[in-house]
């Protein structure tokens, strides 16, 4: 008996320093991501990234309660998706190869709903209940009230996730009419910390809000004003999303090929933490420029 309890014991101490090591190692894995975002070689990253992800997936069996690694992979996914894999569907669909589009636009779909999903789980952890309320439509501005400060960036990448999911899965009228979810989680960042991330959730704002059936344009700009100037100047991104947004709908063609060939000629060195960033935003603006012909009429 004193050798069986001695064993149980010993088996109980291996269990918990395997959980504390697995926990500090996720730690680790969900606190990085520096090292992408200064990078200057899209292609490397996104060979990179996937297993990044799979590594933070695998980590989040053994800690699935783990808000950082919650957070980290909705965030991943999301910016893996858009940065290229939906990337890939709109250099297709812009060379009139639409049928060729579906498949890596769907895909991309996919990987929203799966960031989408991690961000509900994170927000979950926190505010138990949430997810259901948000998933169901029912109260959403009782629901997301109950979402605190420090779950910010859950809040934004679900938002961001979970939209970017409807833009590229618009066929499907179900997934189409959850918008009010994203939208009230949107809302609510705002009123936790509009200036997060330097910018970033008035970023969002501008896009959803011009890319919205009757949104409205000043209100986009207003959103993008502050978003330009919470990031001092220092992110491309936005200004490629206003040139293919409101500049396309408004047909301003002039504005447009000015926008874009100021972002085209930019220096992404000039803000390291933003690098990858505004490579993948010059990208954009010279496929976009590339192909403006059949953008205006």
């Amino acid at each position: 008996m004193k050798r069986l309890a001695l064993l149980l014991a010993l088996a109980a101490t291996g269990c918990s320093v395997r959980a504390a090591a697995t926990r500090a190692m996720a730690d680790a894995v969900s606190s990085g991501g520096g090292a992408y975002a200064s990078d200057d070689d899209p292609e490397l990253v996104r060979a990179a990234v996937p297993f990044g992800l799979k590594t933070m997936e695998g980590l989040l069996e053994e800690q699935p309660r783990h808000v950082g690694l919650l957070g980290a992979l909705a965030s991943g996914f999301t910016q893996y998706a858009y940065a290229f894999v939906q990337q890939d569907a709109d250099a297709l669909e812009l060379s009139g190869r639409s049928t060729e589009a579906r498949a890596p636009r769907e895909r991309a779909r996919r990987l929203y709903l799966r960031a989408r999903d991690y961000g509900l789980r994170g927000l979950e952890v926190g505010a138990p209940g949430v997810a259901a309320r948000l998933r169901s439509l029912r109260d959403l501005p009782g629901a997301v009230a109950t979402l605190k400060k420090e779950q910010l960036p859950l809040v934004y990448w679900t938002a961001a996730s979970w939209a970017l999911a409807i833009s590229a899965g618009k066929e499907d009228m179900a997934l189409v009419a959850e918008l009010p979810a994203p939208e009230a989680l949107l809302r609510r960042a705002l009123e936790l910390d509009e200036g997060w991330n330097e910018g970033a959730v008035h970023e969002l704002a501008a896009s959803l809000e011009a890319a919205r059936p009757g949104g409205s344009v000043e209100a986009a700009r207003a959103h993008l004003a502050v978003a330009l100037a919470e990031a001092g100047g220092r992110r491309l991104g936005p200004l490629v999303a206003w040139a293919e947004g409101p500049l396309v709908q408004a047909q301003d063609r002039a504005e447009f090929t000015r926008l874009l060939g100021w972002v085209a000629r930019a220096d992404p060195d000039r803000s390291p933490p933003d690098r990858l960033a505004n490579v993948i935003a010059q990208r954009r603006a010279r496929l976009l420029l590339q192909h403006a012909d059949d953008l205006f009429n």
